[in-house]
């Protein structure tokens, strides 16, 4: 497995831990941090994930 795929996986649940806490404080710049960081994780997690399917070719 790409390390890619574990950092943009950390990364999505980075943000979805932001977004809940910037939603229960009220903080929208931190819910909007939050959906940038998931969206952020969710292109690496593919990026390695092609990244893996041409290792495997």
């Amino acid at each position: 497995m790409d390390k890619d795929r574990v950092i943009g996986s950390a990364k999505v649940v980075e943000g979805k831990i932001k977004v809940a806490v910037g939603k229960a404080v009220g903080d929208a710049k931190l819910v909007s941090e939050g959906q940038t960081k998931k969206v952020e994780g969710k292109v690496q997690n593919a990026v390695g994930g092609l990244k893996d399917a041409l290792k495997g070719k």
